[in-house]
């Protein structure tokens, strides 16, 4: 059988690892897809690089259009990233009737619904496993390896530039900043790490985890999205003191009764100590899901790098092998759901979603100061879980109280917190992370 013929459009980290992964297992990747793959065309703007990588086994170009336009190829990869070109290069090599691969998470969270569409009308597969937590197999696992089951939530470690910079901070005591500086000097970290800390690639992974599970539309601009920037040293220790950890975590929820729809937010949470998934350390990812009859599922491995990113990118060229002259009716539908069948069930606000919360007060070191904060969450029908108060030391005038809730809705929280913030014995802005115990 002829073999599948492959453009690849970027050949940078993951590209480069995708040529390698295929280059060394041909042979077995060969048996497990029926044929032969085989990229045979590269597009890259820096051709020395591409040359230098692929040797004399593929075609290089630096249009990629020239890729697109020619009949002979079967797939499309798209490792160029962002939302710009990337965006056009794909719905053009949809409407040339080519399957695409893709890694590119922000694309498919913001524009994703236009995509799939366009290649439902097509009769193409748009594959994208690479796009949320890297090697990990969590796209595969939600689409089919939890068909049966009515999905409840999906808690996730899904940014491992966030997930080092925590460990480093609990592990070493250090603050954000200095964290973060060691996180860039190791290349977990970019020059400018602002997608990473300040929540938004873990979004963007949430966003399509959310509309896979739940059967909803790709709606990236309804997520609530909160950085680590904010973290103190401070908090991750007081945490550890109460047998909680601090993660960045990407949450989607089911929500019934009174108030029904969909939470979905990215935020640091403290996560029990006891839990498997906080004890995921450095850039490693992991990924929680339960399951009405499957129960509590975890997925654990590398987010990131060429290699494991590459496995993912091929294990989707294999399965668009294996289905390339299948009727479009009979595919696994891109989000899980038959066309058709998903729905527009409401992305809840913030102020909807209920949480316990850890409460940090920096209060002035008198009495009756602890009694007027605890009467303000009791007027506010708040109950509190458990409660630490620093000593403070000889001559100190002030002390940290720190607080853990039971759930509660957040907009409540928010005007206690309010309340809280105005008494004058209260001394700097209250500190509030999310809590979750993923029972």
């Amino acid at each position: 059988m002829k073999p599948i013929q492959v453009g690849l459009l970027g050949i940078g980290t993951v590209g480069g690892g995708t040529f390698n992964v295929l280059q060394r297992n041909q042979e077995e990747i060969q048996r497990r897809a029926g044929c032969g793959i085989r990229i045979a065309m590269v597009a890259d703007l820096d051709t020395a690089r591409a040359r230098r990588i692929v040797g004399d086994s593929a075609q290089i170009v630096s249009d990629a259009r020239e890729i697109i336009a020619n009949p002979e190829i079967d797939i499309v990869i798209e490792l160029i990233g962002g939302y710009g070109i990337a965006k056009a290069l794909v719905l053009e090599a949809i409407a040339a009737g080519k399957h695409v691969v893709t890694a590119n998470k922000a694309l498919l969270a913001v524009h994703g619904t236009e995509i799939f569409a366009a290649a439902r009308a097509k009769g193409v597969v748009v594959a994208f496993e690479a796009a949320v937590a890297g090697g990990i197999p969590i796209i595969k696992a939600l689409r089919e390896g939890l068909t049966a089951n009515r999905i409840e939530w999906i808690a996730g470690i899904i940014n491992g530039t966030t997930n080092f910079i925590l460990s480093e901070m609990r592990a070493k005591g250090l603050d954000f900043d200095v964290a973060l500086k060691e996180a860039q000097r190791l290349g977990y970290a970019e020059a400018d790490p602002t997608f990473d800390i300040d929540g938004i690639d873990a979004a963007h992974k949430a966003t399509i985890m959310s509309a896979i599970a739940f059967g909803i539309p790709v709606q990236f601009d309804k997520a609530y999205v909160e950085g680590i920037t904010r973290l103190n040293a401070a908090d991750i220790r007081y945490a550890e003191q109460l047998g909680y950890r601090i993660k960045l975590l990407g949450i989607t929820k089911r929500r019934s009764g009174a108030v029904e729809g969909i939470e979905l937010r990215v935020h640091p949470t403290l996560v029990p100590a006891k839990q498997l998934i906080a004890n995921v350390e450095g850039a490693m990812n992991a990924v929680m899901v339960q399951g009405d009859a499957v129960g509590s599922t975890l997925y654990y491995g590398k987010g990131a790098g060429a290699e494991p990113t590459a496995s993912a990118v091929i294990a989707d060229l294999v399965d668009i092998t294996r289905l390339h002259t299948a009727d479009p009716d009979h595919r696994v539908p891109h989000l899980a759901f038959q066309h058709g069948a998903l729905q527009d069930t409401r992305i809840l606000s913030i102020d909807e979603v209920v949480t316990a919360f850890y409460l940090r007060l920096q209060v002035a070191d008198q009495a009756g100061v602890l009694a007027r904060i605890t009467a303000i969450l009791a007027e506010s029908d708040i109950s509190i879980d458990a409660l630490l108060q620093r000593e403070s030391a000889e001559g100190e005038a002030q002390t940290d109280v720190i607080i853990l809730t039971h759930d509660t809705v957040e907009g409540r929280m928010n005007k206690a917190i309010a309340q809280m913030q105005a008494l004058p014995t209260v001394l700097a802005p209250i500190v509030r992370i999310r809590k979750e115990e993923l029972a």
